[in-house]
Order: C-alpha cells, then structure tokens, then sequence
C-alpha cells in the first residue's frame, strides 16, 4: 500500500503550495477532512493519528497543539512552524546540512522544516565555519530581502487588498527592528556559530523570491581567505547536491546584479561569492523561493526522505 499524509493546515500559504506539489502523485495518498471539521479536535485526531506521514502548516501554538494530539507510535511528523526547530528529539529538515542530515531524515520521527532566511544563511555559513574559515564566534550579520509571501496570508492581502485599512504602498521595508525575529536561534545552532548574527530582514513589494546576503570582511578573519577558499569550501559542502547550486566563481564576479526572484516555482538555492580581493571583502549571496526552498518544496523534500520515495519526486 502507498503511504497516506495529512497536512494539518493545508488552507494556509505553505499548505497550499504543499497539496498543490503533491497532487496527482501516485506514490502516496493524500488524508483530507472536512473543512467543517477543521477546528474539531475529534476528527483532527483521527486524521492525525491515521496518516503515515503528518505535515503540519500551522501557527506554533496549534503546532505543539497538533502534536500533542499524536498518539500512535507510526505517526511520522514534518512542522513547517518555528516550534520545533530547535527543540530535542527533532531532527532540521535541510538535507544538505552536513554529509550524515540526509540518513537522519531518512529514519526520524519528528522533523523541523527550516525558516527560509536560516536555509539561505546556514547554506552560506555552515561549510565555512566547518572549514575554519570563519569562527564560531565570529560576529556575523546578514541581511536582504524576501517576497511578501513569507509573511503568510496577512502579509499577503496587506499588500494586494486595496480596500484593508492596512494597505501596503511602499515599494520595500525593513523589519524585525528589535533584533527578535524568529529564526535566528536556528541561524545560530545549525550554522555552527556560538552567538547569534544580526539579522536585519526587509519585505519587497512582490509575492516570492530572495535574496540573503552574509558580508565578510575577509581581511580581518583569522586565516585572511580569499574568494577562492571561500568558493572552494562552498563548492565542496555542496558537490554533486541537486538542490543547491554554487555559482562558478568567475560567473558571479562577471555578474552586475542579482534578482531575488530568478528561482521562483523550484526546489533550488543558488548561491554567489562576490567581492574582491585587494579590498578584502566578500558578500556572499543565496537566492532561493521563500515558498520552495524555503517552505513547501523543503517539506515536499523532506517528505520523499522519510518515505523512500525518491528525494527529488515531484520537485
């Protein structure tokens, strides 16, 4: 038999995308319920308890909720939520993190859908930190920007319902202003850092796609690397990844700009090194979907992991 999923939540943003990138699959069978009995507790339980696989597209709070719903011991679990990105027994949902994440997902029980401003900042961090290139301690920023997407169905209609009293004119806008944003305790854990970067988001006027971009003062790091060592220990972590793209040095330092939605509909992250060495900087770059990569394609990845159905099915 073909293993079932439910996703709790499948009216939101993600959940949408989610259903959407696993309709028609074959190797699978989609749980639903109905949507008058979406807020009822019994019927919720049910469909929780009666899925293979779990895929929850929900607030935190109805996240931790849904979980503590699950009773059966067969009942697998992907949160696409901040809930439990960093809690124990949850394994980070971004396969390309170190050579052994991929067999962890394979087997685990309990899985946490990364942020999309951590994927594009643990991609660019993590090998470097690994490699010795940056320290763990080092004192990071990173910043860029994101479609309005990513801030769920009230971003959404603040920028494209003229008639809310909240409409959104301004054609882009920094955020998170009092250093708290969401992501950052897994920015710090799985980039390997031990304190947190300074994060400075924005929102553009557009619906998906972005940009995260790292600054590196190359010549005041330790070991003073150049671009090259910078693109090499990017190029190792990454060979071979069909998901993760590491631009050719020479084609990103050839390039004048970057679009934040030139990935837009895929599973895919690009990532640049630009620069130069005699002023001794870097600006390392990720673009990504902040709803493929950075949301319902990582879950939909993820999801083909834990049920050997092929990594790259249906992306």
């Amino acid at each position: 038999m073909v293993p079932t999923v439910y996703i709790d939540g499948e009216s939101g943003t993600t959940g949408l995308q989610i259903r959407q990138r696993l309709a028609g699959r074959t190797d699978l069978r989609l749980i639903t319920i109905d949507p008058a009995l979406r807020k009822n507790a019994r019927a919720r339980r049910e469909c929780l308890n009666g899925a293979d696989l779990v895929v929850l597209c929900l607030p935190d709070e109805a996240a931790r909720e849904a979980v503590a719903l699950i009773e059966s011991p067969a009942t697998r679990v992907i949160d696409a939520s901040t809930a439990h990105r960093t809690a124990p027994g949850w394994i980070y949902g971004f396969p390309e993190l170190t050579s052994g994440q991929r067999e962890a997902l394979r087997v685990a029980s309990r899985v946490a859908n990364p942020g999309c401003w951590s994927t594009g900042f643990i991609a660019l961090v993590r090998p470097l930190v690994d490699n010795g290139l940056v320290p763990s301690n080092w004192a990071l920023t990173v910043h860029g920007v994101s479609g309005y997407s990513g801030g769920g169905k009230a971003m959404i209609a603040e920028f494209e319902d003229a008639e809310a009293p909240n409409y959104a004119t301004t054609p882009f806008r920094i955020y998170a202003l009092s250093m708290g944003h969401k992501h950052i305790p897994e920015m710090e854990r799985f980039s390997g850092l031990v304190q947190s970067p300074l994060f400075s988001p924005a929102v553009g006027r557009y619906l998906k796609g972005m940009i995260v971009e790292v600054p590196l003062p190359l010549r005041l790091l330790p070991r003073t690397p150049t671009l090259a060592h910078v693109h090499a220990a990017l190029s190792d972590a990454y060979e071979g990844e069909r998901f993760v793209e590491v631009v050719p040095l020479q084609d990103s330092l050839a390039m004048s700009t970057v679009e934040p939605e030139a990935l837009n509909g895929s599973n895919r992250m690009r990532l640049h090194v630009f620069g130069s060495d005699s002023h001794g900087q870097a600006r390392l770059v990720a673009v990504l979907d902040n709803l493929g990569k950075g949301a319902s394609g990582a879950a939909v990845q993820n999801l083909n992991l834990m049920l050997a159905l092929g990594e790259g099915t249906g992306l």
